[in-house]
């Protein structure tokens, strides 16, 4: 039934990768189950037959969905079934998009859609490296004009060496975890979070991962010898458009050049837009095709951008090639926030705030591997004021979630340990202005708003983004790259860290590969860039505050005896619900017994606490405490002390007189101090008044002398039925 079924098997990293065809979805243009151990996934590439009309762009589309049932679970939610991508699943669209949007072919406008699709997940191999291999497997073998394939990879890094696709279990012990994709001449994309390593340990992870994933080149290019649907024709230029791409330099070229000495973002947008219109107007008058013109306009901004770059060394704005634009950094700008940055490089702004919370504001998140807690949120906001421009507005976009997760890697690795930094933090970056590089922008304002909050960093972090312009004439590598330079270039390479080494490190090549020349160059012009930001960082805040803004809780941790978790909780949660309501505060406890408590006010922390010492406390004989009467008998008083403990004081031990009446000495409510004298054979509190100094707490038993004989004739003298009554009928006394 399956003739045209085919399998490669190859060992790689020291398992076994597959790539089969042929049997599963076999109407797609390309069709790869792909797996790695247990981890399975299903990746197909389907392109249409035909450009739309007047399209001037490329329609690639990228989705990787996880199906619950791949690691034998079922949705959460009312509706019990996949709803709207997670922020894993389009982080990892991201990933497969980027190194293989680069290798379709230019003037290719046909759409194109592929799907990563997991079906099993053993807990140990990570699907987002599977499903990149497998997506490029299905493009080589649609028949689709791609010019792969593409090999992909994981890196860590542990105890000083190298580990090739890491499993999930071995990840926890890696100082780097590092993705990367690229072609059999170079790498095409990177995306990775590090401990503060070295240029040197990154551009060695990075080679490492290169010749790691040349195998798996191998195993596709054989494949696709058997396996491949005939090839589709490549879009060659006609001859109309060769004369037309001509004509438009012949009008344009000129002004164009003129444009682009403006070193104002806006002015400069102004001035090439009316180029653009006086082009295309002309050409309108001459009967072209206007909508192949406006694609060929952009071809000679580029042309012009680029050559000039390269013929004078100097940019758009005026800078040379490493050269930071102006940095102005401000703590503090928002007066009722816990923590506020206003970073401002050239025509890129960011202003970022961060929020404090307890263990309950963390992020619970839902994945394949389990359920797990996030205490560290950054969320990337890119409003269309920012570029001067009307758009949409609504939930954050794949760009917004993909620039919020490369500020979220740099700063990650600098965090404090949990137990001395007891707080959820949120930080959310606002881009009110953007020319360029809002993502290493957010990363600065991050660190600062942070510091500013009180959050101890191991280190202020800055970010910077160089950009690449590329010819066969030669090369250039530019610091801090423009909007245009990034739109108009050959590469984005982002480079994030401290003055001790890099945290995060991120590239997108537009072109095949770059050497591994042209990489150490930008990493180490990126150094230089990055120690310069900092610097200019430490003019606003050098490190943390020394301690969290008034506005912010405090956490206390205190640690109470596992078998005491129980007492503190009380039944269906009633005494934990009791002491937030009441003292104001936010309390977590956990499994080990950690008990944080989190208010506003010193006063409201230390009545949570002292409530809840209270209850795990045991009574000490002869010790005095601070008691509360909460009920009153013939016998004598109930008084509550240490939080949540009951005694009595029998009416002989509420005064050293004689006392008639309970309520001629206390009545309920009274605050009073009692010293313990004993417990009686069920193991309750025996309390006493009278050896105690009620003004000072002192303890007076040598003055009051030895506890008075009963007069005779006493009727009171033991009550013993009516105080178990009282006992049984008071439910704070048992």
């Amino acid at each position: 039934m399956f003739d045209n079924y085919f399998r490669k098997e190859i060992a790689w990293g020291g398992k076994t990768l597959v790539l089969e065809s042929g049997k599963i979805a076999r109407q797609a243009d390309g069709a790869v189950m792909a797996r790695l151990g247990d981890t399975i996934v299903l990746c197909t590439a389907v392109g249409a037959r035909s450009a739309k009309p007047g399209q001037d762009f490329f329609p690639l589309t990228v989705h990787y969905q996880e199906k619950t049932f791949a690691a034998g679970k079922i949705p959460g939610g009312f509706f019990k079934r996949e709803g709207r991508p997670s922020e894993s699943e389009t982080l990892i669209s991201r990933l497969i998009d980027r190194p293989i949007r680069p290798l379709f072919p230019e003037g290719f406008r046909n759409e194109v859609q592929v799907i990563a699709t997991v079906l099993s997940h053993d807990m140990e191999n990570d699907p987002d490296v599977v499903a990149m291999v497998g997506c490029s497997a299905a493009l080589t073998l649609s028949g689709i004009p791609f010019f792969g394939p593409v090999g992909a990879a994981r890196v860590g890094y542990i105890n000083g060496a190298y580990v090739l696709n890491p499993t999930l279990e071995e990840r926890k012990q890696s100082a780097l975890d590092l993705m990367l994709a690229g072609t059999a001449e170079g790498v095409l994309m990177v995306e990775s979070e590090a401990s503060e390593l070295t240029e040197e340990v990154m551009l060695g992870a990075v080679t490492f991962g290169h010749a790691g994933f040349q195998p798996v080149i191998q195993a596709i290019i054989e494949l696709a010898e058997v396996a491949a649907k005939e090839p589709w024709p490549l879009p060659e230029p006609s001859e109309a458009e060769v004369a037309l791409k001509k004509r438009i330099a012949e009008l344009g070229r000129a002004d164009m050049a003129v444009a682009y000495t403006e070193t104002q973002k806006l002015l400069r947008q102004e001035k090439v837009g009316a180029v653009k219109k006086k082009v295309i107007a002309a050409l309108e008058a001459e009967g072209a095709d206007v909508n192949l013109a406006k694609g060929l306009l952009k071809e000679l901004e580029a042309d012009v951008v680029r050559n000039n770059i390269l013929d004078t060394g100097k940019r758009i704005d005026g800078r040379d090639t490493r050269t930071v634009r102006p940095i102005m950094a401000e703590v503090g700008v928002l007066p009722r926030a816990h923590g506020s940055a206003l970073f401002t490089r050239g025509e890129t702004q960011a202003l970022c705030v961060a929020t404090l919370g307890t263990g309950q504001d963390e992020q619970v998140i839902d994945a394949l591997v389990g359920e797990y807690r996030e205490d560290f949120m950054l969320h990337y906001n890119f409003p269309p004021y920012s570029v001067n421009e009307t758009g949409r507005m609504g939930s954050p976009g794949r760009r917004e979630v993909g620039h919020g997760k490369l500020a979220w890697r740099a700063i990650h690795p600098l965090l404090p340990e949990k137990e001395k930094f007891p707080y959820t933090v949120r930080v959310v970056s606002e881009i009110t202005e953007s020319n360029g590089s809002s993502s290493m922008a957010t990363v600065c304002g991050t660190s600062l708003s942070m510091m500013d909050a009180g959050v101890p960093l191991k280190r202020p972090c800055a970010g910077i983004a160089m950009g690449l312009i590329k010819e066969d004439r030669g090369f250039a590598v530019l610091s801090d790259i423009l909007g245009d330079e990034d739109h108009l270039g050959d590469m984005d390479f982002k480079v994030a860290g401290t003055e001790v080494g890099i945290t995060s490190l991120q590239m997108d090549i537009k072109i095949t590969s770059i050497t591994p020349e042209i990489m150490k160059i930008a990493v180490e012009q990126a150094r230089e860039g990055r120690l310069h930001i900092l610097g200019e960082m430490a003019k606003g805040l050098t490190g943390a505050r020394t301690d969290v803004a008034a506005t912010a809780p405090r956490i206390t941790v205190i640690n109470v005896p596992k078998d005491k978790i129980r007492d503190v909780i009380g039944s269906g949660g009633k005494v934990i619900r009791e002491i937030t309501e009441q003292t104001g505060t936010k309390v977590d406890i956990e499994d080990d017994g950690t008990i944080k408590v989190a208010a506003t006010s010193t006063e409201a922390a230390q009545r949570a606490i002292d409530w809840i010492r209270g209850i795990v406390a045991e009574p000490e004989l002869g010790v005095i405490y601070n008691g509360k009467v909460v009920k009153t008998a013939d016998f004598g008083a109930f008084v509550n002390f240490l939080g949540a403990k009951d005694g009595l004081v029998h009416i002989s031990e509420l005064a050293n007189d004689r006392v008639n009446k309970t309520t001629d000495v206390v009545k309920e409510g009274d605050q009073v101090k009692v010293k313990v004298i004993g417990f009686d054979e069920r193991g309750k509190v025996k309390l006493s008044m009278r050896v105690v100094d009620q003004a000072t707490g002192a303890d007076i038993t040598e003055q009051v002398g030895a506890k008075r004989p009963r007069p005779e004739g006493d009727d009171r003298r033991g009550g013993e039925r009516g105080e178990r009554r009282e006992r049984r009928d008071h439910p704070r006394g048992d």
